[in-house]
């Protein structure tokens, strides 16, 4: 459609940008995060979806449009992480872990040098020693099994040779070959406590790829992610590399998406368009003139703990105004 000359209109079309954490990535994984910790919003929008931005040109607003900020808010998405199925970790890298077999009556189960599965009539009884080894995906499966549990164990079916060797020896010091089906018949099960399994996590065999704190005891009092990022950030908005504003991000409260007065659950500010940070005074960008937002980790250490962070993770930034532009 041809322009119509000499009339422009305002109309009230928020810009937004976003970054966005794939399930099972890190958030160091993100190109909009460089080496100094800072995330970049606005700069990089191509091969985004409408989710991620409604901008067409990094850093430009469309066209020779002009816009109005009256308001910014930071907004943070609170999905299930989705964890690495590569990265694994093995029980014989930590000392923290003590799986041990029972039967369903709650009794040890056993092998003597016969290699036979046996109780306590046995002549030379031995424990059975347990070797494990878990993909992070499987672990944090075990965790949620094991935090569900009134007395917080999780068993481990001993099917999955991936996953379970079984070894023994005599009081000789001589290796028993232990019969796994022989176990089950038996109906051994392994079992690891909520502390063990927290001990496997942080066993992993690339220390980077240990999730933060927060996302190995969500929601127990000891942080939120959401908390994590707000209260260890500082957010500011530059036009024309002039910044126009800069705090921390808690100042910035999201007035987006879901929200629960429950204990377990935290959001960044209640679901209302009220409830945000808005300029005392409009800021203007002009057309064709840069402008962009970054969330800076201040803190070396926080820094390597909010990189571990696994998505999915969307972290929207949203200038809310008017936009003046051409009538078509």
């Amino acid at each position: 459609m041809a322009v119509v000359q000499g009339i422009r209109e305002k109309v009230h079309l928020p810009i937004y940008d976003s970054v966005f954490v794939e399930s099972g990535k890190q958030l160091r994984d993100v190109d909009e995060l460089d080496n100094s910790g800072t995330l970049k919003f606005f700069v990089n929008v191509q091969k985004k979806s409408k989710l991620e931005t409604n901008l067409q040109s990094a850093s430009l607003l469309p066209h020779y449009n002009t816009f109005e900020a009256r308001a910014m808010r930071v907004v943070i998405s609170d999905l299930p992480p989705v964890f690495d199925d590569e990265v694994t970790a093995k029980s014989e890298d930590t000392d923290d872990v003590d799986p041990f077999v029972e039967d369903e009556e709650g009794e040890e189960v056993l092998v003597d040098d016969t290699g036979v599965v046996t109780g306590d009539e046995a002549k030379d009884v031995n424990s059975i020693t347990v070797e494990l080894e878990f993909t992070l995906s499987r672990l944090m499966e075990l965790l949620r099994e094991a935090r569900a549990d009134r007395e917080g164990f999780a068993s481990i079916d001993m099917a999955n040779e991936d996953e379970v060797t079984l070894s023994a020896s005599d009081s000789g010091g001589n290796e028993i070959e232990v019969d796994t089906d022989s176990v089950v018949e038996a109906g051994g099960e392994i079992f690891l406590s909520v502390r063990n399994l927290e001990s496997l996590v942080r066993a992993l065999d690339e220390e980077r790829k240990v999730p933060p704190k927060e996302q190995i005891r969500p929601s127990d009092g000891a942080g939120n992610l959401i908390s994590k990022i707000i209260f260890n950030t500082v957010t500011t908005l530059f036009v024309g590399e002039k910044i126009m504003i800069q705090m921390p991000t808690w100042f910035f409260p999201g007035g987006a998406g879901a929200y629960s007065e429950g204990a377990t659950f935290v959001s960044h500010g209640e679901p209302s368009p009220m409830a945000t940070f808005r300029f005392a005074e409009p800021i203007y960008i002009d057309k064709q003139q840069n402008f962009r937002v970054e969330i800076e980790v201040t803190d070396k250490e926080v820094l390597t703990e909010i990189q571990r962070i696994y998505g999915p993770l969307n972290v929207w930034v949203v200038l809310d105004g008017y936009m003046v532009r051409d009538v078509q």
